[in-house]
């Protein structure tokens, strides 16, 4: 340990009064690393919370610190013996001085927040809807903590970055700190962002078991970890990155993402209209999903893929805009609904809304899973080509999660599109401005 850092540990851990016990030798190793992004955990029982807290709390005795610590919800934030809770445990009416007295530490319940003597604060946050974001826009931080990161999408964890700052002339360092078990609907890019990548852009991975907290009963803690099923056993005891849930059909590793489009492609876009605005009785609605493909010498390249929870209006607009983006060239279909509902909407998007572009509506047949199971074969093997964009790990997630994962839009918009490229035209079908039956 060098000069340095032992001084930063003196002083922002041993001798923190605000840190009810000493670090773990794991704990100590994440809590000294001086890079801007961090990831603790891995088996369950290896004290990721502590860890955490700690993290967020070495700096509190510097003026004008400002930490948050998010939870995905706030019932999760709230729970007893979560964070929040496990904070209020370390820093309120129990905290003293060498004096005896009273630490002065004062929690605003209203705001989810710490105010410390030195005018540090430590607030607490959730991020349940993608949207939940913007809710930070105007704040600045020095730590951003992340507590069960795999629970967060990649969008939501990238774009607090953006709150991540100080004054030129501050001692405080930006951190990033995060803490979690394998699994989860994040599962996949937490393990490519610090697992497989991390070392390239100085981001640590700490791996810890339930053996290196010896503040836990282990026996009994192990007996209750025994009772799962063998993927979380795994993932929670083991720490085992390797181990996942999700569907069968699609496989990340299959696809190629590349740079550029090979000339000469000819494209369809399909939507998947099933979507829903955001309201406080459905926070997640289904998306409505436009997906872009085409097909050359039996490769298939997907361009482009649009979604969103929005009004009908809105939805029209999207898709209208995105047409005229990708001009007539494009021949668009879209899932035509059963009944006369279904028909309303084809011929509505045929008149108004598309019209002028080679249009189709599409009637569904089979289930969800049965009309994936083409596509899932041409992407088994390896016939799959996505044209790098930020919209490729979203993608990726759902696809490699399903049928099991909270969304299917993007698959469908995606078994859609395939289909409608691979089946033979048939006699007479009508082009612009009519409805397929």
């Amino acid at each position: 340990m060098t000069d340095l850092k032992k001084q930063l540990f003196l002083t922002t851990i041993l001798r923190n009064p605000y840190l009810p016990h000493k670090p773990t030798l794991k704990q100590a190793k994440f809590l000294l690393f001086d890079g801007k992004e961090g990831l603790y955990g891995g088996a369950a029982g290896g004290g990721k919370s502590d860890c955490l807290l700690m993290a967020a709390l070495q700096y509190v005795a510097v003026s004008g610190y400002s930490a948050i610590l998010f939870r995905r919800t706030y019932s999760d934030l709230s729970l007893s013996g979560a964070l929040m809770d496990r904070a209020k445990e370390w820093l309120l009416n129990h905290h003293q001085n060498d004096k005896g007295e009273d630490g002065g530490v004062v929690w605003n319940e209203t705001k989810h927040m710490f105010t410390f003597p030195s005018g540090a604060k430590l607030a607490f946050g959730y991020l349940e809807t993608e949207a939940d974001k913007f809710r930070y826009q105007g704040a600045e931080f020095q730590f951003i903590g992340f507590d069960e990161l795999t629970q967060f999408t990649e969008t939501q964890y990238r774009y607090l970055f953006s709150r991540l700052r100080r004054l030129s002339n501050s001692p405080i360092p930006l951190r990033v700190r995060s803490a979690s078990n394998p699994g989860g609907v994040g599962h996949d890019w937490v393990k490519q962002r610090f697992l497989t990548e991390g070392s390239l852009y100085n981001r640590v991975f700490v791996p810890a078991l339930l053996e290196d907290n010896p503040y836990l009963d282990q026996k009994e803690y192990k007996e209750s970890l025994i009772e799962l099923d063998p993927i979380t056993r795994r993932q929670y005891l083991q720490g085992d990155w390797s181990a996942r849930h999700g569907g069968s059909l699609f496989t990340r590793e299959k696809a190629q993402i590349i740079p550029a489009l090979p000339a000469g492609l000819k494209f369809i876009r399909f939507w998947d209209k099933a979507a829903s605005e955001q309201k406080k009785k459905n926070k997640d609605p289904d998306y409505t999903c436009g997906l872009k493909l085409a097909e050359k010498n039996g490769i298939y390249y997907v361009a482009d893929v649009r979604r969103a929870q929005k009004k009908p209006f809105d939805i029209h607009q999207l898709i209208k805009q995105t047409a005229q983006i990708d001009t007539v060239k494009t021949h668009i279909y879209m899932e035509q609904e059963p009944g006369s509902s279904g028909v309303d909407v084809i011929d509505n998007y045929s008149r108004k809304v598309l019209k002028g572009y080679t249009f189709r509506g599409v009637k569904s047949t089979g289930s969800k899973t049965e009309r994936a199971e083409p596509v899932s074969s041409a992407w088994d093997a390896g016939n799959f080509r996505l044209l790098q964009a930020d919209w490729n790990s979203a993608f990726l997630d759902e696809l490699e999660a399903f049928p099991i994962g909270a969304h299917d839009d993007q698959v469908d918009a995606l078994s859609g599109a395939f289909n409608q490229l691979t089946l033979k035209p048939k006699k007479g079908l009508p082009q612009v401005g009519n409805i397929t039956n």
